[in-house]
């Protein structure tokens, strides 16, 4: 077969694809991680540190304030200096920030370790998506970037055991000890991360041939060089700036739409389950063992969604998400009061049936736009899904005391149905699109 006539986009998966999916899994979890144990020791912790309310609130959202930030400057730096440096800084900044818990004596020191923290998690969503997205074949790339979506329930399991048992064996300090703990996980993802190439294709667009050459030969093999890759010039005239107007301004406002609809009733399930289900009626024992049901079925349909995004198709996945999700709400919105069996059951469809969009806020925004501001346009959408996180975290207790459990799953359902109806008008389908064609404003 002669390799001069491959496209890189439909060279065949190798070893160097998998294991950049594994490195690239870094973001989603220690995001995980990094937001679950701090609710673990919060209990000790406040009582060493003889926090007030308010305090505990600023540490619990300060991650999120610090990704909100991180997200968009991360994307511009990654656009400017390239993927690979960064790759490995922003792990070297999470082992420091994390690992610097361990002496905090004040909570305002605290809260500033946590800010800087989100930040450096924020800045590794899109530069390590971003790079993933340039080397991997088209008939992949779509289930491998959503695959990185269930990663966050991994980190957040490993938050939870790993914090349950330093608890349980460290002492007054634990909750130190558990708070630095996410060093680990760092410093095993920086190993793995060190002599990941650049980006060939942001090479390309810097015009530097020669380099992305010998990173294709490298990955790919002595046979292959940049006339194997479609994209061998930048796009004319396109800067940051594109993303706040004309075509390229409907494209992030359509992404952070569908991703700020998909995590507004999702954040808040999760991370309020218990107390919504307590609410509805389920006591006791239910309530804990079905908010953990509930986080399965979250897993399970990202991994149906995984499943589905290529033989779907993007744009059918994230319709019959947002379709079959949002009619779960609003029967719960209908029948609050209904039988246990019938609330753990719509609840968990409505885990299940979320996948779909949950999987597609890694897919979409790297599809979309071109290398040239992939790395910003996914952080732009990974900062302002963050006000969506922050905002429905923050909505769900207030509206379960002021106007019911019923009224706040059908406040649920009306978001779900802003997001169908600006994908019914906005998704694009990009399944078997080159990277290239993909993220040009020619389809």
């Amino acid at each position: 077969m002669d390799k001069n006539n491959i496209s890189l986009e439909d060279a065949p998966l190798n070893s160097f694809h998998k294991k950049l999916t594994l490195y690239s899994s870094a973001a989603p979890f220690l995001d995980g991680y990094v937001l679950s144990i701090i609710g673990v020791v919060m209990l000790q912790m406040s009582n060493a540190l003889q926090l007030t309310s308010l305090q505990e609130g600023l540490i619990a959202a300060s991650s999120l304030i610090g990704m909100f930030m991180g997200g968009f400057i991360g994307g511009l730096f990654t656009d400017r200096l390239g993927r690979k440096t960064l790759y490995l800084l922003v792990l070297v900044a999470l082992g420091v920030f994390s690992l610097a818990q361990f002496w905090v004596t004040t909570a305002w020191v605290l809260i500033l370790l946590r800010l800087l923290l989100g930040i450096a998690i924020g800045a590794d969503h899109p530069l390590a998506t971003s790079l993933l997205a340039e080397f991997l074949p088209k008939k992949q790339r779509g289930s491998l970037l959503a695959s990185l979506v269930m990663m966050w329930f991994v980190g957040a399991a490993c938050a939870y055991i790993a914090g349950e048992f330093i608890l349980q064996v460290g002492g007054d300090d634990a909750w130190r000890w558990a708070l630095a703990s996410a060093v680990v996980p760092a410093g095993l993802f920086l190993i793995m991360r060190i002599g990941t190439p650049e980006s060939a294709r942001w090479l390309l667009s810097k015009g530097r041939l020669a380099e992305a050459d010998q990173v294709i030969k490298k990955v790919y093999g002595a046979a292959y060089s940049v006339n194997n890759l479609p994209e061998k010039s930048p796009e004319k005239d396109v800067s940051v700036w594109a993303l706040f107007h004309s075509a390229y301004g409907k494209r992030i406002f359509f992404v952070t739409f569908f991703w700020t609809c998909s995590i507004i009733p999702q954040f808040a399930i999760y991370a309020f389950a218990p107390r919504i289900l307590q609410t509805m009626g389920l006591t006791g024992d239910w309530a804990s063992y079905g908010a953990v049901a509930i986080t399965l079925m979250f897993v399970m349909g990202c991994f149906v969604a995984v499943k589905l995004v290529n033989p779907l198709g993007r744009r059918k996945l994230l319709l019959h998400s947002f379709l079959w999700s949002g009619l779960a709400l609003l029967l719960l919105g209908l029948f609050p009061d209904g039988p246990a069996i019938m609330i753990l059951v719509l609840f968990g469809g409505y885990a299940v049936f979320i996948g779909g969009a949950q999987v597609l806020q890694y897919v979409y925004p790297n599809e979309l736009f071109p290398t040239e501001i992939r790395g910003s346009a996914v952080g732009l959408a990974t900062s302002l899904s963050r006000i969506g996180a922050a905002v429905g975290t923050y909505l769900v207790p207030i509206s379960l005391t002021t106007i019911g459990i019923g009224n706040t799953m059908l406040v649920a359902f009306g978001v779900s149905v802003v997001g169908f109806v600006v994908s019914l008008f906005m998704a694009p389908e990009t399944r078997s699109m080159d990277l290239h064609l993909a993220g040009s404003l020619e389809h």
